[in-house]
């Protein structure tokens, strides 16, 4: 496999580990045959190095030659693309220094196989029935498809309501917004939800990426809980953070929430601190946006439009008061964008403001 961080390594990992996939399919065949196994998923100068006697084979790999290689006392090594086997029946001899929390011998060695060369390690135990790997210093129990959605179910449900939620306290702040009535505290509200939903839904992403081609439904209902959250998220980040001319705010924003802890990213005082917006005693303090948000929802507005409207008025409020010569002062704006501007931010406020309220 080419280099790759911890984080895509594991994630590369159970993919190819996931159903439908050759290699899953070969496991299964392993545990029905009440078997277990060795398997290390990659091949290099220092696997070579640890490996001791068996015999070299360089074949296509396929899910049947997996299960009749297994058979054998010894390790089976695959190539690194995982699109041919390369050793089978060898014993691999890791420094026996490193540490392991294992006990049985298939399992001491797996594990230290993986931390000593780097390449993500299976193991199917004989006597209990599960497969486990070994990647990026991390040990992970392989669960049936039944199981994986059970628990992705339940995840679902929670970003459901998760997300419900972010839409609630988006809607008021946004009503908020139009009465020039925000507070620190209002936005990180909405900041708090969108970090919930963005780690509730990386969880599920997860058994997505676990179940493969069962997880085809889950992906399509992520997809549809999920849509549109990036983007909340820039302009909110846009309207509000204190230095709007720092390069790659998002990134840094993002950041920094996702550093929180649980306990501290229901602390509304330190997610005000990510945007450069106060401590816990400005909670309340007032604050207007620049408009970013509300712009975003006028439909066919060119994003260098955007930008100069934005530049141009420099608060929310004043975009708001402004009237459809006002619109036209700014550079592309002409008599029917500026007519249909104005439309459509009073029709919004409007709407949030009825939602509001009634």
């Amino acid at each position: 496999m080419a280099p790759q961080s911890d984080d895509d390594l594991y994630r590369s990992t159970l993919a190819a580990l996931a159903p439908g996939t050759e290699l899953r399919d070969g496991l299964e065949r392993i545990l029905r045959g009440r078997t277990g196994a060795l398997i290390v998923l990659g091949h290099d100068r220092t696997v070579e190095s640890l490996c001791s006697g068996g015999f070299p084979l360089d074949v296509e790999f396929s899910a049947t030659r997996l299960r009749e290689l297994a058979k054998m006392d010894g390790a089976i090594v695959v190539a690194s693309d995982l699109s041919r086997i390369v050793r089978a029946a060898t014993q691999l001899v890791p420094d026996p220094d490193i540490e392991t929390s294992e006990s049985g011998t298939r399992h001491r060695t797996a594990e230290r196989v993986a931390k000593q060369t780097g390449m993500p390690v299976v193991s199917v135990s004989q006597s209990m029935r599960i497969v486990q790997m070994y990647v990026a210093g991390a040990r992970h129990v392989l669960e049936g498809s039944s199981e994986l959605l059970s628990k992705a179910n339940q995840a679902l449900a929670t970003l459901e309501r998760y997300r419900a939620r972010l839409d609630e306290v988006t809607a008021t702040l946004s009503a908020l917004e139009i009465e020039d009535l925000v507070t620190v505290r209002d936005v990180s509200a909405v900041l708090q939800r969108l970090e919930m939903v963005r780690r509730i839904s990386g969880e599920i992403n997860g058994y997505v990426v676990e179940l493969g081609v069962d997880g085809r439904l889950l992906t399509l209902q992520l997809e549809e809980l999920t849509s549109g959250l990036a983007d909340d998220l820039e302009w909110l980040i846009r309207d509000y953070v204190a230095d709007p001319g720092g390069e790659d705010l998002r990134s840094q924003v993002v950041g920094g929430l996702a550093a929180l802890s649980r306990t501290e990213l229901l602390d509304a005082a330190s997610c005000a601190r990510i945007l450069g917006l106060g401590g816990p005693d400005g909670l309340d303090t007032s604050i207007s946006p620049r408009g970013y948000r509300l712009l975003n929802r006028v439909p066919r507005l060119p994003g260098s439009v955007f930008e100069r409207l934005v530049e141009h008025f420099g608060t929310l409020q004043r975009l708001l008061t402004a009237t459809q010569d006002d619109l036209m002062l700014v550079d592309g704006v002409g008599e029917g964008r500026a007519r249909t501007i104005r439309e459509s931010l009073t029709r919004l406020a409007e709407s949030s403001i009825l939602e509001r309220y009634v």
